[in-house]
């Protein structure tokens, strides 16, 4: 009997190495003829490796987009919004920062503007331990403001850097789009502000200041940020032109301004992928059409004429021809109102009307609707306006 199981138990362990023995042949079979040396390298080996890898492409700068390129690095950088700037310039005196409520049209540098004084606050080190950032793009329900924010706006802040400036004690909670927080989410934010007041101070960016409930906006500092005048943007797409060595003409410059529509983080987006189009040539004007996808002028005309004409047929074959060329139907809505307000031979009441069927079709087309659909619906209405007496 006991043979019987140390013949067994022998078997069992040769069958085993057996199996150890094909597996390990089958890796090295699959990894193929190994050329790596298992010795550890001397110092003198470690010092060339080091050398061979801090050559070469290491040394090349990394491409960045230029929107994060020429984001400003200072309060002292961010162009046009005179209160705010002088408030943050305050607290970084040593006052002392209220919760604060940033709202405007998108591209004014509302978030660059909070990034930027908590840069000069806390310097680069602090940092990333005293400034939460969430953005549209993390989850911000109820459960993450009662979890994570809430987490963060309990710990403690020392009031010393590294460096021997005066460093604020408490640490910043910057919400940005805070206006797609659901309204649970904002209640519960609402005690936290409450509660973590000597800790924490909380910054709330949005487009739209009518989705934030009452009792947050009544907590906040609110500042609006005004679109870019027209001279503010041509000065900074002309610095960043000049530093990226980009030839442009000025027309094409103050047409990049008005396409872009006080948005300078989509002029500058514009310029840099009209540069890379181009190739070192000079950008023009009619490169900024194509690049922002704006339709040319002489569609708009051609479209009106059209409508004046009272011919459906025609109408008919220059819509499907707009949208074959790819033309984007709320992009021409957008250029039709400005078209058909600024034409003084329509009368008030075509102009009303126009405009209020400009408003619906637009409603439309953010609902998802057919763009040929809307498109014909809107100019079988213009061609009814202009072709009938006023």
């Amino acid at each position: 009997m006991c043979a019987a199981v140390f013949g067994l138990a022998a078997g069992l362990r040769w069958a085993s190495g057996e199996v150890k023995e094909t597996a390990g042949a089958m890796q090295a079979f699959l990894k193929g003829p190994s050329t790596i040396s298992t010795k550890p390298l001397t110092a003198k080996e470690r010092g060339a490796a080091g050398a061979a890898g801090c050559s070469g492409e290491g040394k090349r700068p990394k491409p960045i987009p230029w929107v994060e390129k020429y984001r400003p690095k200072n309060v002292d950088e961010v162009a046009f919004q005179d209160e705010v700037v002088a408030v943050l310039k305050k607290s970084l005196e040593g006052a002392d920062l209220p919760n604060l409520l940033f709202y405007g049209p998108p591209g004014t540098g509302k978030t660059s503007t909070i990034l930027a004084a908590a840069r000069e606050l806390y310097g680069p080190e602090l940092f990333r331990q005293r400034v939460l950032e969430l953005n549209a793009s993390d989850e911000r329900g109820i459960q993450v403001i009662r979890e994570k924010v809430k987490a963060f706006a309990q710990l403690t802040a020392s009031g010393s850097r590294s460096d021997g400036k005066v460093c604020p004690p408490f640490k910043i909670v910057i919400l940005d789009e805070a206006d797609s927080m659901t309204s649970a989410a904002q209640a519960a934010l609402r005690r936290t502000m409450e509660k973590e007041s000597k800790t924490t101070r909380f910054c709330l960016i949005c487009n739209y200041i009518s989705r934030i409930i009452e009792p947050l906006t009544s907590r906040c500092s609110k500042f609006r940020f005004k679109p870019l005048s027209d001279k503010i943007q041509q000065q900074r797409l002309l610095d960043v032109s000049e530093k990226e060595q980009v030839k442009i003409s000025n027309e094409a410059v103050s047409y990049l301004v008005k396409v872009s529509e006080g948005d300078l983080r989509k002029a500058i987006t514009f310029l840099q992928s009209a540069t890379r189009l181009m190739g070192g040539k000079e950008i023009t004007e009619k490169i900024v059409t194509e690049i922002a996808g704006v339709i040319p002028r002489e569609k708009i005309d051609e479209l009106l004429s059209v409508c004046w004409s009272g011919s459906f047929e025609k109408l008919e074959t220059l819509a499907k021809n707009l949208i074959n060329d790819g033309y984007a139907v709320a992009q021409l809505v957008n250029q039709l109102h400005d078209a058909v307000v600024e034409n003084e031979n329509y009368s008030d009441k075509q102009k009303s009307v126009i405009v209020e069927k400009l408003a619906e079709v637009d409603k439309c087309l953010a609902d998802g609707a057919d763009e040929y659909l809307q498109l014909m619906s809107l100019c079988a209405l213009v061609m009814q306006q202009l072709t009938q007496n006023p």
